[in-house]
């Protein structure tokens, strides 16, 4: 197994790694950037687009494109041009939220979930994206709303909330695209840092980034740990499955908020970085139906 930083975009909130496996490249942001990533293994480029406003959350569209969720709601993004089309913005009325991590469900819905934007009021809440743009409202009174994916058996959401340490699996109607009843799948202790983004693997596996903890934790579905990944990031923040076989474990992080020491120890905090030989495989990213 090798870690490898691919991008040093020392970027500042960086998120969302997605795997196209299309046009075979990751996407990811970095939010408090305000920028759109592209990252293409084969050639080694990563291309990327100014946004206007804060953007948590990127995921594919099955007829081409991306959705994102912004500080100022959902919308569309033309990669070609980087042009963004306002659809709707369900928390017009809470101006010091923003949108943060998201994903899509086997049915084709973007789920995303708010957070108050100095990280410290629990005004976040989780929301519901259907392809005909109506927009439903879930789970409430969180600070930070984080990492969400589902079990492969779709009966299971995982839904993090970063200041409480938690992570949550609900029981989830998949028809209906509703969340039910949920317990404690994981509480991540203070100093193993907080838990952030979230992807469940093929093996039904839940993998864990630690903001502040500078580690990925797989989790079996039973919530025991199953290995603890070392990354050589203190500010871990997302990861996802990608390359052609999808056994290759794409993992962003974050540089805000380090001093130049930290930053000299860790060369590649704000990274993308990439996990290989890990033998372990992810699942093909879903696409927002709309």
């Amino acid at each position: 197994m090798r870690i490898d930083c691919v991008v040093p975009a020392r970027a500042v909130v960086g998120e969302g790694p997605v795997w196209d496996d299309r046009a075979r490249v990751v996407w990811w942001v970095d939010i408090k950037g305000l920028k759109l990533h592209c990252y293409e293994p084969a050639s080694g480029a990563d291309r990327s687009w100014a946004m206007p406003s804060r953007l948590g959350t990127v995921a594919l569209r099955e007829q081409g494109g991306l959705v994102g969720a912004f500080k100022d709601g959902f919308a569309l993004i033309d990669p070609e041009t980087g042009a963004v089309t306002s659809l709707v913005d369900p928390e017009a009325h809470l101006p010091d939220n923003r949108f943060n991590d998201g994903g899509v469900d086997a049915a084709g819905r973007f789920w995303a979930g708010t957070m108050d934007d100095d990280e410290k009021a629990p005004t976040g809440h989780l929301y519901r994206l259907d392809p005909d743009g109506q927009v439903e409202a879930f789970e409430s009174h969180i600070a930070i709303t984080n990492g969400i994916d589902w079990s492969l058996d779709g009966r299971t959401l995982y839904f993090v909330d970063t200041v409480g340490g938690l992570i949550f699996a609900y029981d989830f109607d998949a028809a209906a695209g509703r969340p039910g009843p949920r317990r404690v799948f994981a509480r991540v202790p203070a100093d193993a840092g907080h838990p952030d983004g979230l992807v469940v693997d093929a093996e039904d596996h839940i993998w864990s980034a630690h903001w502040g903890g500078g580690r990925l934790t797989r989790y079996r579905p039973d919530g025991s740990i199953e290995r603890v990944l070392a990354i050589p990031a203190p500010q871990v923040t997302s990861a996802c499955f990608g390359g052609p076989n999808l056994d290759i474990l794409y993992v962003t992080s974050a540089a805000i908020g380090l001093d130049a020491a930290t930053l000299a120890q860790y060369p590649g905090a704000g990274g993308l970085f990439a996990v290989t030989g890990l033998g372990i495989r992810g699942r093909p990213s879903r696409r927002f139906a709309g």
